[in-house]
């Protein structure tokens, strides 16, 4: 009870002052927690601020459309996650009446909920003794008690949850589950860790057996694939072909046409190529630029991109849609598409 005691304490002092902590409504919580998925604060906080301006409410949000959800998500990635969280705010509000579930099963159920989503969601709305075991959490864990099993593994998360659990006061474990977050995003952090100011300076494990940097142990690590993407801006007029996705990563956002090989190959190459051939289909083109390749990091994946500019009569797949060219900046799409826009002319 020190440990968590210690870090109530010192969270009490050092918290900083977000908005979804000065709030139970589950709503919100809800929200915070799947927009931080994956997500700093720094960059998570202004799609907070975003979402709850536009959808102050979750009927809000579930009367939305997708393309406007993920519109708004734009630019934070892992896109099921807004996919999930549209598709759960329609569930509550019409299976539901709009009652958030306050069993922890229950929550556990809803698309895009996972064990530590639920366990915050019940903490922080509910004030249920459920202990958090997010990244951060896992980290000071494994660090102060020394903990050298694999994290995900089946093993490594009995012991951490048990761990996480056992530490977990009785009174105030709402505080207590910010407190040790908190400490793992700003003290505890994965590289370069604050040590020197730690509270568990005398204590830490990792630290005085200088295992801070080898702490925690992950056994699956991410094997990221090349990709050889070309994006043809297909200019029809004062019109542009999209269309959008409906699987793969950015499904639900909108897409030019993409040529995809399995290797880096010269301009020529992909024009030659029986792939160009069968868009066009003996129609009229005219290629007008070609950018360099631009290389595009997703968790699992690097993308070379390389985007060109055609100018065409008319194309053979009728997979597309045609929009005017100030249609763009309202359509959601990819990260890597949106900021080539920002710098190109079409």
């Amino acid at each position: 009870m020190n440990f968590s005691n210690q870090l109530i304490t010192w969270y009490n002092i050092n918290s900083r002052d977000l908005p979804w902590r000065q709030t139970n409504d589950p709503y919100k919580i809800w929200l915070s927690e799947i927009i931080l998925q994956q997500t700093k604060v720094q960059q998570g906080l202004p799609y907070f601020n975003n979402f709850i301006c536009e959808f102050p409410t979750i009927f809000d949000l579930a009367n939305s459309s997708e393309d406007k959800v993920l519109k708004l998500w734009q630019g934070l990635g892992y896109y099921s996650r807004a996919r999930n969280l549209h598709y759960t705010a329609k569930y509550i509000c019409f299976s539901c009446n709009g009652n958030f579930p306050q069993n922890y099963k229950d929550i556990l159920n809803l698309k895009g909920v996972g064990e530590y989503t639920a366990s915050a969601i019940s903490s922080f709305a509910f004030n249920k003794n459920y202990a958090v075991l997010d990244g951060n959490v896992i980290r000071v864990l494994s660090r102060v008690f020394g903990i050298y099993n694999y994290f995900d593994t089946s093993s490594g998360k009995k012991q951490f949850k048990k761990l996480a659990d056992f530490n977990l006061p009785l009174k105030d474990s709402y505080t207590y589950n910010q407190a040790i977050m908190e400490f793992g995003a700003l003290v505890c952090t994965p590289k370069t860790p604050k040590c020197i100011n730690c509270i568990f300076q005398d204590e830490c494990y990792a630290f005085n057996n200088s295992k801070v940097q080898i702490l925690p142990k992950k056994q699956n690590k991410i094997k990221v694939k090349n990709r050889y993407l070309n994006f043809l801006i297909v200019s029809i007029g004062d019109h542009v072909l999209l269309k959008k996705k409906n699987k793969g990563i950015w499904s639900g956002l909108y897409e030019f046409p993409s040529l995809e090989f399995k290797k880096d190959i010269s301009k020529n190459n992909v024009v030659e190529s029986s792939q160009w051939t069968n868009f066009f289909y003996r129609n009229n083109f005219q290629i007008n630029n070609i950018s360099p390749i631009i290389v595009h990091k997703l968790s699992h994946q690097k993308l070379h991109i390389r985007f060109i500019h055609i100018k065409s009569d008319k194309v053979k797949p009728n997979t597309y849609q045609l929009f005017k060219k100030d249609q763009l900046l309202q359509l959601p799409v990819s990260k890597a598409i949106e900021n080539y826009l920002s710098q190109s002319f079409i």
